[in-house]
């Protein structure tokens, strides 16, 4: 393949999705077995660090993603309650000013 042919295979890779979290898991326990057997050539367990290096950062990030996610489902879910209890609170206090309001006439029928 030719030079020009190699440069825009990486760059179509580079544009692709990054893999899932759980495949750059697996990707990165699988490097790590490697470097553990220490079985690799010097430039060969370099390459191998640099490439878990990333794929930790992409799993951190993803797990920094799903944090995130999490983190504001958990507020708007809070901001519902809130707000329902608010609602609650409002229709509970007309019924309260209803009853009193009804309260000197019930007592007048007594």
């Amino acid at each position: 393949m030719s030079r020009a042919g190699e440069s825009q295979d990486r760059d179509s890779e580079e544009v692709s999705d990054p893999p899932d979290f759980e495949a750059s898991l697996e990707s990165l326990e699988s490097l790590v077995l490697r470097l553990e057997e220490g079985d690799l050539s010097l430039e060969e367990s370099l390459r191998a660090f640099e490439e878990g290096v990333r794929l930790v950062g992409l799993c951190s990030g993803r797990l920094r993603s799903a944090e995130l996610r999490i983190t504001a489902l958990e507020q708007e879910a809070a901001g519902t309650v809130e707000r329902e209890l608010e609602v609650a609170e409002r229709e509970i206090g007309g019924a309260d000013r209803e009853l009193e309001l009804a309260r000197p006439e019930l007592e007048e029928d007594g």
